[in-house]
């Protein structure tokens, strides 16, 4: 039998046909590559004048990438994408979207590409405080029962791309070509992406997790202030007073949300910045060590090695290039 939140969705979202979506993929698809193709950096990664918004495109299957992702929602729009966070494993699909809904550590890896059908997919960052907004006021007026809670260890969410979703990253691709229109146009095309998330397929596991008492929500306070002091002395019990949680319900809650403790997640946000800082901006090893935080060379060199799979020496000798390792798509 179906639910009333599915009747009440079916309401909200079209049901175009297989061949109406395909056309959509298509077009999307065409509308990337020809982008990507006379934009894109060595690592296969254009970015646009339209905030949030960026593209991959890569014609053989890559290396593994430790990044640090922001929410997004990124539409694989042909290949295969294999991602890893903590428990959580994902293969994203061609003709698929990732949602994300948390600051995650993430191992990424582009698994199907080819010259003849290189691997394109388009990625959106989301506004975190734009859908908790939303879905407040879609509570105010819902008249079926209230979500379950949601599982906070789930954050990666791959869906189908559906018809109102394509349409949205269509009209956002429009306006690469149209910057003057950006401040115009781009605030309600966001507000609409956003809608389409929280009335789609885990619309449900979305709205749930944007209710202000919900742990997900008060967790990314903590993940705010890490990423704001990830180079400083961490205190834990300022990042649990920011959550609201007593210290044994932060660390026990931050493991299931991010896949690591406290103290791993900031190590991991300072070793991906010194990459940044190496690979980008020309820094030396050590220079990129202190910046971070690191007080021991050794130790920074030890922890990079363990992450990166080299010393970074290695990255420190490569030419730079335009854009952070950590904008993957």
């Amino acid at each position: 039998m179906s639910s009333i939140h599915e009747s009440r969705t079916s309401r909200w979202t079209a049901a175009p046909t297989g061949g109406t979506l395909v056309a959509m993929n298509q077009e999307l698809l065409d509308a990337v590559a020809a982008y990507a193709r006379a934009h894109a950096n060595r690592d296969g990664l254009a970015l646009t004048c339209v905030p949030g918004l960026r593209m991959m495109c890569l014609a053989q299957p890559g290396d593994k990438l430790e990044s640090t992702y922001r929410p997004l929602v990124c539409l694989v729009l042909q290949g295969e994408k294999h991602l890893l966070a903590g428990r959580q494993e994902k293969l994203c699909a061609e003709g698929q979207a990732i949602v994300v809904s948390a600051d995650l550590p993430v191992t990424g890896q582009v698994v199907t590409a080819s010259t003849e059908r290189p691997y394109i997919a388009l990625a959106i960052e989301l506004d975190m405080a734009l859908l908790s907004e939303l879905a407040d006021q879609l509570h105010k007026v819902a008249t079926e029962t209230p979500p379950p809670a949601p599982d906070p260890a789930v954050t990666m969410l791959v869906q189908g791309a559906d018809a109102a979703i394509l349409d949205c990253a269509r009209r956002l691709m429009h306006l690469v070509a149209h910057p003057e229109a950006v401040p115009i146009l781009h605030p309600g095309l966001m507000r609409e992406l956003h809608f389409w998330l929280l009335n789609g397929q885990h619309g449900r596991q979305l709205r749930a997790s944007m209710a202000q008492d919900a742990h997900p929500v008060r967790l990314n306070r903590a993940v705010a202030l890490l990423r704001l002091s990830y180079h400083q002395k961490l205190r834990v019990d300022d990042l649990a007073q920011a959550a609201s949680m007593s210290l044994s319900a932060f660390h026990k809650h931050f493991k299931d949300y991010t896949s690591l403790t406290p103290v791993q997640y900031q190590k991991r946000l300072r070793l991906i910045e010194a990459r940044r800082l190496m690979l980008y901006e020309g820094a030396t090893a050590n220079k990129a060590a202190f910046e971070v935080g690191y007080e021991s060379t050794s130790q920074f060199t030890r922890e990079y090695a363990r992450l990166f799979g080299a010393p970074p020496r290695r990255d420190a000798r490569r030419p730079a290039t335009v854009a952070a390792p950590e904008l993957a798509a």
